[in-house]
């Protein structure tokens, strides 16, 4: 039984031996390859006209700039570029998945890595163990139960009350002040320059399995989750600013939630403009008519974005991305910006 057992941890050494390096948008510079591109066509003429138009919203002293997270470029080696985007003054405030914020960054703050792997591996294999597969990218299935269980931790020494994830988020960002492994998360560099992350699908995450114990250990007092009261806080936002742009990575419910506060503000009474700048990157078809795949066009026909300054990027994002946010911090826009610091304004 002894040599099946180490035999069974030789093996997942084995497959968890070939970690995810996050590449570094400062130590390369894409500019002139953003450049040449302007001049092909396809994809890398959508790459670089998304690459000036991010470059107008950071030129825009006017602008907020939101970004957006979906899927699981995190995990498969972007998560610095989305820390220096906020590092170097290129987002005012996130909206993401709860995967993208908490099963990645917040889990490799805690000391814990994303591997290289194979879309081809037997998954029974995979999952005898304990390793869990994102497309070519491996997980150890214990770490990320060592996440769950740490957010219920930090949840039991909160105040019982409803919490914005928000503001969830933002105690996540203290808590890593004092106990990161890896330190410079986005979690964390977004609580040092009061850049509010917000995440309307928060419970579908390791948040969630984290929370759920936490509730189950404390069945009177505990915390909850408030997507209402997360809705206005995002659209009090827009209502503040001048003018905004979307930076948005794949679609789904990140995608909708931002373009939805501009309709909000609406409601309230509030005269808002539409988002003035959008680019989005994704592999979406958008002829099922998701959300994650329906053009910054189609937005504009409900009032969300405007289609003067938008491009929809059909590339899959590990590949283009690093690309256009090199030619950002080396053309040096963000340099002239004043902060936005918006998390200031909830208290």
């Amino acid at each position: 039984m002894s040599d099946k057992k180490n035999q069974s941890n030789n093996r997942k050494k084995d497959l968890l031996s070939k970690e995810v390096q996050h590449i570094d948008i400062t130590k390369f510079d894409s500019r002139e390859i953003v450049s040449a591109m302007e001049k092909m066509s396809f994809a890398s003429r959508e790459t670089a006209n998304a690459a000036n138009i991010f470059n107008e919203m950071l030129k825009d002293k006017d602008c907020t700039i939101f970004l957006t997270l979906a899927g699981s470029t995190s995990a498969a080696g972007c998560m610095h570029i989305y820390r220096d985007l906020v590092k170097y003054n290129m987002v005012d405030a996130i909206v993401a998945t709860g995967a993208s914020i908490i099963d990645m960054d917040f889990f490799e703050a805690l000391g814990f890595k994303h591997y290289q792997g194979s879309q081809f591996q037997d998954d029974t294999e995979l999952r005898d163990n304990y390793i869990d597969r994102i497309y070519d990218t491996y997980i150890d299935e214990d770490e990320l139960q060592m996440c769950d269980k740490t957010i219920g931790d930090i949840a039991d020494k909160l105040e019982p009350r409803s919490y914005t994830s928000r503001e969830f988020i933002f105690e996540i960002g203290k808590y890593l002040k004092n106990n990161a492994k890896k330190k410079g998360s986005l979690i964390e560099i977004a609580y040092d320059n009061n850049v509010p992350i917000f995440c309307p699908a928060f419970t579908d995450s390791s948040a969630g399995f984290g929370l759920v114990m936490h509730q189950e250990r404390n069945p009177k007092n505990h915390i909850t989750i408030d997507s209402i009261r997360e809705f206005r806080e995002l659209t009090e936002i827009k209502i503040k600013s001048k003018g905004s742009g979307l930076f948005m990575i794949g679609g789904g419910v990140p995608k909708n939630f931002i373009q939805d506060t501009v309709i909000c503000a609406e409601l309230l009474g509030k005269n808002v403009d539409m988002h003035k700048y959008a680019v989005q990157i994704t592999v979406a078809d958008s002829r099922d008519g998701a959300c994650s795949s329906s053009t910054l066009k189609e937005a504009s026909s409900w009032g969300k974005v405007d289609v003067t300054k938008e491009q929809m990027v059909f590339a899959e994002a590990t590949t283009v991305l690093p690309l256009i946010a090199s030619d950002a911090y080396h053309k040096g826009e963000w340099k002239n910006r004043n902060r936005k610091n918006f998390s200031k304004i909830f208290g």
